[in-house]
């Protein structure tokens, strides 16, 4: 692309002062991006955010949680339609001192009623996936601040309307993924946009995690056993498993495209162009309940088909020439490993043996070296300004990083630093895998949800000092 070396410019004299590519050079801080808030700070140093929490099960309480610590905002309303999980995040607000929010549980709607008369400021849904945008929609139409967690989408519509709903409002829309600011995650982010692995050519990622102890959870827990689901269930087991039954593609993508994303400068100044899936067979879900200590071949529950392929692997390619290849693998017995790969013209970082090789400054030609001592050497200014802050909150710290961005970007009433445009990519994603699988793994071209203005829309993640 012409104006590529001006944008990569652009983003090593943004990103940290300092210098040079030899291990053992830190970055030491950050331009603010150019402010771009649009309307009144919504907070200010006289006054509390104003929060609403819609959907409060497990993942809402975290971040329910975490808000409570902090003394520039107020949990006013919380919302569930399942009175043991009301019950739950009404405990943890009395535990921490907050005083009792109004509370909204009056069927699978009343999220409006606290959308219209709740007092809040900005919202946190946390909802099954299914709700995720009609519920943004209505919370960005009522001109709330909108944080949204992740999921794939269910169809491209979907993720328009999201995109629509912000451009015809004027209400930011934060894409609440976590993994973006996983520590060496964000560690290798610096070494990206310092130029250690040169130019970008390769990446992959995924979700590539054993959730059979989630789909399947007759306890009152996670990961409980048991071999039951729907309304037998517990937590996600209530709804998440019926996906697995339904459908067939990269259901759960965010984790893994949400940092790559940043990578290589998705809708900011780069674009996915077209992607193609396949699935394997589906043989791990129905073992699992076969051979159960719950369940067994006579088990009703031995008699569900489910479609999901056991590993799903998509391959995306980019306007900028690179390419990506996200997994989903859900099904069978594996540890936890998201998959990252970052591959470039000088060098390679792999997340699953924890490893990095970087021609000319790595000890010995061909061999891998531990990544550890450069992950801590460009150990992100970010997680080294909170990192004590973080200390003890979910997912390794990440989820603080999260809700303070969030928080820090809704109290200015400001753009988000992942944006509607993000979601509304990242979540096509699992859309376009279906049709690409059920087309026989046909290529299939992805929206161009800037409607062109990614060719000059600035990198923001991660480049303020502050979140």
């Amino acid at each position: 692309m012409k104006n590529k070396p001006n944008r990569r410019a652009f983003i090593q004299k943004s990103v940290l002062a300092g210098a040079g590519l030899a291990l053992g050079t830190t970055a030491s801080g950050a331009n603010k991006p150019e402010s771009k808030t649009t309307g009144q700070p919504i907070a200010n140093q006289n006054s509390k955010l104003q929060l609403g929490f819609i959907g409060v099960g497990l993942r809402g309480q975290s971040h329910v949680d975490l808000a409570l610590d902090r003394k520039d905002c107020v949990v006013t309303a919380i919302c569930d339609i399942d009175p043991e999980m009301i019950r739950r995040t009404q405990a943890i607000i009395s535990k921490k001192g907050g005083p009792a929010p109004k509370v909204y549980d009056k069927g699978p709607k009343d999220y409006l009623r606290l959308l219209k008369e709740g007092g809040v400021d900005a919202v946190v849904i946390s909802t099954p996936w299914e709700w995720h945008s009609e519920m943004a929609t209505a919370a960005m139409s009522a001109g709330k601040y909108t944080g949204v967690e992740v999921s794939g989408g269910f169809s491209l519509d979907e993720c328009w309307d999201l995109v629509r709903t912000h451009e015809s409002t004027g209400t930011h829309l934060f894409f609440l993924e976590n993994v973006c600011y996983r520590r060496d995650v964000m560690a290798v982010l610096n070494m990206v946009r310092q130029g250690l692995f040169g130019e970008m050519m390769h990446l992959e990622g995924g979700y590539q995690h054993d959730l059979r102890g989630v789909k399947f959870n007759d306890g009152k827990s996670p990961y409980d056993s048991g071999v039951e689901f729907g309304e037998k269930g517990f937590s996600e087991a209530r709804w998440r498993t019926q996906h697995s039954i339904h459908r067939n593609g990269d259901l759960y993508p965010t984790h893994g495209i949400g940092p790559v994303a940043n990578y290589i400068d998705i809708n900011r100044g780069n674009r996915f162009t077209h992607l193609t899936s396949m699935a394997t067979k589906a043989r791990g879900l129905h073992e699992y309940i076969v051979k159960h200590p719950k369940g067994g071949p006579n088990h009703p529950n031995a008699n569900v088909e489910f479609r999901l392929g056991d590993v799903v692997t998509t391959m995306i390619r980019t306007s900028n020439g690179e390419t990506v290849t996200l997994f989903h693998d859900t099904n069978l017995p594996r540890p936890y490993s998201l998959g990252f790969r970052v591959q470039g013209t000088k060098g390679i970082w792999m997340d699953v043996n924890q490893s990095i090789y970087l021609e000319g400054k790595s000890a010995k030609p061909h061999q891998w070296e531990k990544a550890e001592p450069y992950l801590q050497a460009f150990d992100h200014p970010l997680w080294k300004k909170y990192e004590q802050d973080a200390t003890g909150a979910g997912h390794g710290g990440m989820d603080f990083f999260l809700l303070h961005a969030f928080i820090e970007c809704a109290k200015q009433n400001a753009p988000a630093v992942i944006d509607v445009y993000d979601a509304a990519t990242w979540m096509a994603i699992t859309p376009l895998s279906e049709e690409s699988i059920a087309l026989g793994s046909q290529p299939v071209a992805f929206p161009d949800f800037t409607r062109g203005r990614w060719i000059n829309r600035q990198p923001v993640f991660a480049l303020s000092d502050t979140y």
